[in-house]
Parts: structure tokens; C-alpha cells; sequence
């Protein structure tokens, strides 16, 4: 009959319509939001994949869509024009580079408290410290590592002008084929590769050794970001440390999730690059994952400023905003 509803017809509307309640009520209470990454997914980046793949996110009420990098992505204009909310950028000098050219980001944490990179030459090549890379060919990437570069050759006396400096490619090929003197290496990465391929006779050339020391991997997001919702800004912090303890304390299964994301990886290597990447993220006697140290970041303005590789110098205060990273759990903030 017209109008006749039965009781287990009412029951199934009744049914079907809590199930698009609740589905409606889960998708209000997760704000979308991305991050974008300096480079394609691996051990690097674990910490994002493992913070989306174990709800870390979710439960914070967010969903984080997590946005490759690749060599042309500049993560501090992409997040500065919120194409991105938030990013892994380049080191202290690459945000501090970007504040003085106008871009409005904020350093939130570092992920990498030691310099994670070195210039690398042959054992033979006569090069044993920075002044030696006079009249040489340098090849470093452009994404910030340029920086402590510039000021590394100043504190040994040298200046821009003085070597043959080389964009560098993804490839090692012409620094194996001997093309150029001298290449930048992450030793979580570049380096282990150089290994696997059998180059041995190498020596590195550290920043450190010349006082040109700097934390990389800068979790950042746009100022507007921060004066418009510090609570999601402090929720992505907070699922952020929280999955990077999970996976520098669950190295195995972080391997897993990691070549579910991206299956063409090499397991090995991986592997490799987590346990290089833990030392630096956090060294013996670290404040805590993620921990920012202003005096670095002060240090490391002024160098950048006396060797030219900063016009002017930046406000340090501005750049780098501690004030989320210290309402981060302290148990998400150790590994012990």
C-alpha cells in the first residue's frame, strides 16, 4: 500500500542513515591538510609515512595527503604560497634564505640535529681539506646545501669565485667518471650508494670541520598558518614526532611501510639509510626528536652573512618558532 513502510524497511533506512551520519561526522572532524617532501618516498621521510599509516594523523583529526618531492620542487615557495601546508625543507640556511628573500614560513622543528651531508673526493686526489678545493670543480645540489658550502670555503679562506661550482644531479656518474673533483653525499644515502658500487677510495670533507655546522630537514608551514590555526599546526607537530618515534623504535615494520609506498625500493639500502638517519635525528644527548637549536641557528645566520651567502641577516626568532615542538609530549620527544 502507498505509504506503508515495514518494520524492517525502517529499520534499514534507519540503519542506512546513522552509517552516513557517521560517515559524515568522520569526514567533518578530519581537517584535510599535505605536506610536501624534498624528495620521493624512503627512509628519509619515514616518520610521515609511518604517522599516516599507523593513524597518528587521523587522530589528531587529520588528513594528510603527503606530496613527493623531486629536483625542480622548491618545498619553501610551495608552502609559502599554501599550494602545500606544510613541508620538509632544506637545512637552517635554506630557511633562513628564504625568509630574506621575503618567503613567509616558519621553521616548526629540525629533523636532523648533526650535519647530515659531506663533500666527497678520492683518497688520491690531493684534496684533504677546504682550502684544497681551489681551482677545482665542485658539484653540490642547489637546494640549500650551496650555503654551507659558500661559508665552509670562506672559513678556509677561499671565496665563490675560487672553484668551478657544478649544479649536481640525482646521478653520481660524474663524479665516479672523475669529471669533477669534488661531490656533495648525504652519509645516509649518496654515501652507502658510492660503497655498493664498490668507489672505496674516498675522503670526506665535513662543514663540522670547519665550524660550519648545521641541522637539515626543516618541518615547516606559512606564517599565515600559524596566526590563522595553531591547533592544527600543533596537532601535525604532535603526529609527526609521534611517528617518528615509532619508527626509529619499530625500524622492521617502518621497512615494511615503506616498501608498501613504494615498492621499487631497495630493502637493504633502506635499511642502511634508517639506522644512518636515527644517529642523526637523534645524536647522543639530544634535547629530544625534532629539537631546534637556536644558537646554531644564530651561529649559522652570521656565517652565511660574513661569507656572502646572505645579503643581510635575518631575524633568527622569526624564522624558527619553538613554541609548538615544546608542547610535544615528552615521551614522543625520546626514544627511550
Amino acid at each position: 500500500m502507498p505509504g506503508f513502510t515495514s518494520p524492517f524497511a525502517r529499520r534499514c533506512l534507519t540503519g542506512l542513515l546513522c552509517t552516513a551520519l557517521l560517515a559524515s561526522a568522520a569526514q567533518a572532524a578530519t581537517e584535510k591538510v599535505s605536506v610536501r617532501l624534498k624528495w620521493l618516498a624512503q627512509a628519509q621521510f619515514a616518520g610521515f609515512y609511518v604517522a599516516k599509516e599507523k593513524g597518528f594523523y587521523q587522530q589528531q583529526g587529520l588528513d594528510v595527503t603527503i606530496n613527493p618531492g623531486g629536483p625542480n620542487i622548491n618545498v619553501e615557495t610551495l608552502v609559502a604560497s599554501g599550494a602545500d601546508t606544510f613541508g620538509l625543507a632544506g637545512g637552517m640556511e635554506s630557511v633562513l634564505a628564504a625568509r630574506e628573500k621575503g618567503l613567509p614560513i616558519v621553521a616548526l622543528a629540525m629533523s636532523q640535529q648533526r650535519t647530515p651531508f659531506a663533500f666527497v673526493t678520492y683518497a688520491d686526489s690531493g684534496i684533504n681539506s677546504f682550502k684544497d678545493f681551489k681551482g677545482k670543480k665542485v658539484s653540490v645540489w642547489f637546494t640549500g646545501v650551496q650555503y654551507p658550502l659558500l661559508a665552509s670555503l670562506g672559513a678556509a679562506g677561499l671565496k665563490k669565485d675560487d672553484i668551478t661550482l657544478l649544479p649536481q644531479s640525482v646521478s653520481l656518474n660524474p663524479f665516479i667518471d672523475k669529471q669533477v673533483d669534488v661531490a656533495t653525499v648525504t652519509l645516509y644515502n649518496e654515501y652507502n650508494t658510492l660503497k655498493e658500487k664498490g668507489v672505496t677510495n674516498l675522503k670526506l670533507i665535513s662543514p663540522d670541520d670547519v665550524g660550519v655546522t648545521t641541522q637539515q630537514d626543516a618541518l615547516i608551514t606559512s606564517k599565515a598558518m600559524v596566526e590563522k590555526d595553531p591547533a592544527k599546526v600543533q596537532a601535525f607537530v604532535d603526529a609527526t614526532l609521534e611517528g617518528w618515534k615509532y619508527a626509529l623504535t619499530h625500524r622492521a615494520e617502518t621497512i615494511d611501510i615503506l616498501m608498501k609506498t613504494n615498492p621499487s625500493l631497495d630493502r637493504k639500502h633502506q635499511v642502511a639509510m634508517l639506522d644512518t638517519i636515527a644517529t642523526l635525528m637523534y645524536p647522543q644527548g639530544s634535547p629530544g626528536l625534532g629539537y631546534v637549536d637556536m644558537p646554531k641557528a644564530e651561529k649559522m645566520m652570521k656565517l652565511l652573512v660574513q661569507y656572502g651567502a646572505l645579503k643581510q641577516p635575518v631575524d633568527v626568532n622569526q624564522t624558527f618558532d619553538l613554541s609548538f615542538w615544546q608542547k610535544v609530549p615528552a615521551a614522543d620527544k625520546t626514544l627511550n
